[in-house]
């Protein structure tokens, strides 16, 4: 629609298209005329009504006001959506002698983004006097001028306009002149004096006129220029120009003393009268500061600069004068014509910083003005993009540009872009401009930490110091600030029903694993769980990996010697035969060691024995054999100490006594291991047992006589039932056996049993059960009283597991 309002003497157009939605860009245009000189903060109208845009439009959009390299003489209240002046506005200084003048500039809102185009005509008041630019001009004319003869006069010059310009010329009250006025071409307004009754130096050897210039405005002002003639004698041809007008054309480029044009004029006189000299008028103010001219030839030469986008018409008046003071004039318009020599301005007119990774193709990002000043094809402008970058420019309205985004951003690949906007106009040499932007692409939580294992695995020895740590796993996340800060939490999960958090711990922030007790190999061999790294991202990502910790066994536990068993009251002896042959296995040591490895590696050593000539110990297999044949010489009673050691650092041992009986039969040894057992005692206490062999000497000595007697008849049963019957004699073993030694680290009972062939040397030891046995137990305390003990299954039932040596438990 178009919209006629009258305000405070202010006549405003607006122009404004509408549409139902403006989804890329609106554009409006909207007139306003306010007069020059209006005092700053006065109104000059209100865009919200007149655009149709409400205020909260206004705020919420960012409006503002856009006038590039122009002064800002407009202000906008947004909080009103009035616009008011900001500057002074001096007419005459924004336009010069431009009719009408005016000013524009863009309104921009954002959010959808719209650009309204504003143009403020600034109006005319009368606040100049017309002024020449010279105080006084003094003429020379001879009194043999003829009537008609012409005289320029000089130029006034009043920066108003219209009805407050330049309006017209009075010439003083004289008799001899009458003034005749002119319109240029361009519209200004000259006089000339013209002659209209010959002069008489008789009369009035010189005369003095005024020139009034007056201009149109209320009150009237006026300017006035003294002019002083002195009358000649006899010069009656004036130089007369062979054209009016001159019209000429250069290039804005074109460098100093560049010949323009050449003008002409002539003289009827003869002699010194017919002499010519030209000149530039010089009521032209700086015109002869660019443009020069010979006076003898009328060359007009150029000796300064020109632009052609400040000014790009000049118009010199000429005058051709003789020796007699009579001139002629004549006008020379001389056109500039555009060349390339401006390269295109570019503006930013909004930019955003940064931009979030996850900001979807066709996001905005600047907004950019280019200009040219240059016209025609030198001032076309086109927009690229250098380089390859996610970004593309177009153009949505009328130099405007908006820099948008083409594709996917990803701040983990490419966290900061140069946009480089290159400008380039039409012109010949193409100029151009570059402007390049910075632009941040800030994270967002797209990136879950990862682990720099697939899996992790350390060792830890047994017995470990609790809190000490154990590894340290680390992941990375890829994104930044908190969306990269990684935290380390221990998956709950169950080992041996117990929740892993009471065997490691992890630390949160820096992920190393600590054991959280003393870990024992006996009981777990290995620690398998799950560590999660989350970010702390909203909502946070995390991934996870498996952790394994071997247990390293340490060697903490010592050997345990299974068999021969160590009883507190009674004493188990290994029989030997006088017959037996070199090699012959007496018993077989077993012991254990719950430790792994090296650690549980056994070798067993002769530490003590009654004859070390006799009996050797396998270092590996712990097996008790004869080195010699036995002899009626040995002792009976043989008692060996064996050391069972293991492999570890250091190493640790267990010791077992085995007493051995050289004997054919049980009766022959039983005398010499009724006091077996006191044999320890005595040896550890010798003054103990003395005293105490003194004090009991007389009961022994009836008791004794009372145990011979038994153990005869005793002897002489025996022997029927082992010898006669051909059964063999088994060795007592204990149905069950655990560790008693509080170590906690054999949990499981054993059964073993000892076989012996006739064959000494393939005698072994079994794990599992407890064979069927014999066994002859002598115990001290009942005084050499002799127990036989039946197992639960009768040796009878196994008639294929032959033994060869018979034992003695006592």
């Amino acid at each position: 629609g178009r919209i006629i309002m009258l305000f405070m003497n202010c006549t405003i157009y607006v122009s404004v298209p509408w549409s139902a939605a403006c989804i890329r860009g609106c554009f409006g245009q909207i007139r306003y005329s306010v007069p020059e000189e209006m005092k700053k903060g006065s109104l000059i109208g209100n865009v919200a009504l007149d655009l149709g845009i409400d205020i909260q439009r206004l705020r919420s959009g960012r409006a503002r006001i856009v006038t590039g390299e122009n002064m800002q003489y407009c202000e906008l209240k947004t909080d009103k959506g009035i616009l008011v002046v900001n500057e002074r506005i001096d007419r005459e200084q924004l336009c010069g002698d431009e009719t009408p003048c005016s000013f524009s500039f863009e309104l921009i809102l954002e959010n959808p983004m719209e650009l309204h185009h504003v143009m403020v005509e600034v109006l005319d008041i009368n606040d100049h006097a017309p002024s020449f630019s010279q105080h006084g001009m003094i003429l020379t004319i001879g009194e043999s001028a003829a009537p008609g003869a012409r005289f320029v006069l000089p130029t006034a010059d009043d920066p108003d306009v219209g009805v407050n310009g330049l309006q017209d010329y009075h010439l003083s009250t004289n008799e001899n002149f009458i003034l005749k006025k002119h319109l240029s071409t361009d519209g200004k307004k000259y006089a000339e004096m013209v002659l209209e009754k010959p002069l008489d130096r008789e009369k009035h050897p010189s005369l003095a006129l005024k020139l009034i210039a007056v201009d149109g405005g209320t009150p009237q002002k006026s300017g006035t220029v003294n002019i002083d003639i002195t009358v000649l004698d006899a010069n009656d041809n004036a130089p007369v120009f062979n054209q009016s007008v001159y019209k000429a054309t250069i290039m804005e480029d074109a460098s100093v003393d560049t010949s323009i044009i050449t003008v002409n004029a002539t003289d009827a006189d003869s002699g010194s009268h017919g002499m010519i000299d030209y000149s530039i008028s010089k009521m032209q103010g700086n015109i002869e500061n660019i443009f020069k001219i010979n006076k003898t030839t009328g060359v007009i030469y150029l000796i300064g600069q020109i632009d052609y986008e400040k000014i790009r018409k000049y118009e010199i008046r000429i005058e051709a004068t003789d020796q007699g003071a009579l001139a002629d004039s004549s006008k020379v318009i001389v056109e500039v014509t555009d060349v390339n020599d401006n390269s295109p301005i570019i503006n930013v007119m909004s930019f955003t910083n940064p931009v979030s990774e996850d900001s979807p193709p066709g996001t905005t990002v600047g907004i950019i003005n280019v200009k040219d000043l240059d016209s025609g094809e030198n001032g076309q402008v086109s927009c690229t993009i250098q380089q390859n970058s996610p970004f593309k420019i177009k153009s949505t309205l009328r130099n405007y540009y908006t820099i948008v985004t083409e594709s996917v951003l990803d701040r983990e690949g490419v966290s900061e872009y140069n946009i480089t906007v290159i400008a380039k106009d039409a012109g010949i040499p193409t100029l151009s401009t570059k402007e390049t932007f910075t632009l941040k692409i800030s994270d967002i939580n797209d990136n879950a930490p990862v682990f720099s294992q697939g899996q992790y695995t350390a060792f830890i020895t047994e017995n470990n110091s609790p809190g000490v740590s154990i590894l340290a796993v680390r992941a990375r996340d890829s994104d930044e600030n908190q969306n990269a800060r990684v935290s380390y939490i221990l998956d709950v999960s169950y080992i041996g029903g117990s929740p892993i958090s009471e065997y490691v711990s992890v630390n949160a922030e820096s992920g190393v694993i600590h054991a959280v007790r003393s870990l024992d190999y006996e009981q777990i061999k290995q620690l398998i769980f799950v560590v999660r790294a989350q970010d702390g991202g909203s909502p946070p990502l995390s991934s996870n990996v498996t952790v394994k910790i071997m247990i390293q066994d340490q060697n903490d536990n010592a050997p345990q010697v299974l068999y021969p068993v160590q009883t507190g009251g009674s004493l188990v002896a290994e029989m030997v035969p006088r017959s037996a042959d070199v090699g012959y296995m007496v018993t077989k040591v077993v012991a254990v060691d719950v430790d792994s490895g090296q650690n549980a590696w056994l070798s067993y050593k002769l530490q003590k024995a009654t004859d070390r000539a006799l009996f050797e110990v396998g270092l590996q297999n712990g097996e008790v054999r004869t080195i010699r044949q036995v002899t009626d010489k040995d002792a009976v009673k043989q008692r060996l100490t064996v050391i069972v050691e293991d492999n570890g650092q250091p190493s640790r041992s267990a010791t077992v006594i085995v007493n051995v009986a050289v004997a054919d039969s049980f009766p022959e040894v039983l005398s010499e291991f009724t006091d077996f057992t006191h044999d320890k005692e005595y040896n550890e206490n010798l003054t103990f047992y003395l005293v105490l062999a003194l004090a009991v000497v007389s009961f022994l000595f009836i008791t004794c006589v009372v145990v011979i007697i038994s153990v005869k008849i005793y002897r002489w049963r025996q022997s029927r039932i082992l010898y006669h019957s051909n059964l063999p004699v088994i060795p007592y073993y204990p149905p069950r056996y655990s560790d008693t030694l509080g170590t906690g680290t054999l949990p499981h009972v054993y059964n073993y049993e000892v076989c012996r062939t006739t064959d000494s040397r393939k005698s072994d030891c079994k794990f599992g059960r407890a064979g069927s046995q014999n066994v002859l137990i002598m115990d001290p305390s009942s005084t050499g009283t002799m127990q036989r003990i039946q197992s639960e299954k009768s040796i009878l039932d196994e008639p294929d597991s032959p033994l060869e040596a018979p034992s003695l438990v006592m």
